[in-house]
């Protein structure tokens, strides 16, 4: 089998509410989502439909999200599991300053922005589900 995409599904408690912190705080947008009655896809989130499953994407990156009963449902080696994680995704590109700053003044959970020995610029939050996103830019060799 040739590999050629890795998009991760996330267990989360609320569709909704990942979509906003996603979308607010890191400037994704909403491919589609999935209501709880599967029957039809939706491009925006509707007030009077409570979802199931949501595809965001920024850029060359994609997420996907569902609800947790809907994920153990679907992936049955998911049973008795719990959202969040042990694992954290890390995300390359440029800006990482701004995008620090802002994080910071919204008062998301994070780390500090730090230099690496090996010439990356990085920090690590903390979504509304437990995740960990990691978040870094390579730097020039002048510059480190």
């Amino acid at each position: 089998m040739k590999l050629s995409k890795l998009t991760p599904n996330l267990a989360v408690a609320d569709i909704r509410q990942t979509v906003e912190f996603y979308c607010n705080n890191l400037g994704f947008s909403l491919v589609m989502a999935v209501p709880i009655t599967q029957d039809g896809i939706d491009e925006q989130l509707l007030d009077d439909k409570e979802y199931v499953y949501a595809m965001l994407k920024k850029e060359e990156v994609e997420v996907m999200f569902q609800r947790l009963d809907s994920f153990c449902n679907d992936v049955v080696l998911a049973k008795n599991t719990s959202v969040g994680a042990s694992v954290s995704f890390y995300m390359e590109g440029k800006g990482i300053e701004e995008l620090h700053t802002q994080l910071k003044s919204k008062g998301i959970q994070m780390t500090e922005l730090k230099l690496t020995w090996y010439g990356i610029k990085e920090f690590y939050i903390k979504d509304n589900n437990n995740y960990i996103l990691g978040f870094a830019e390579e730097l020039e060799k002048a510059e480190y």
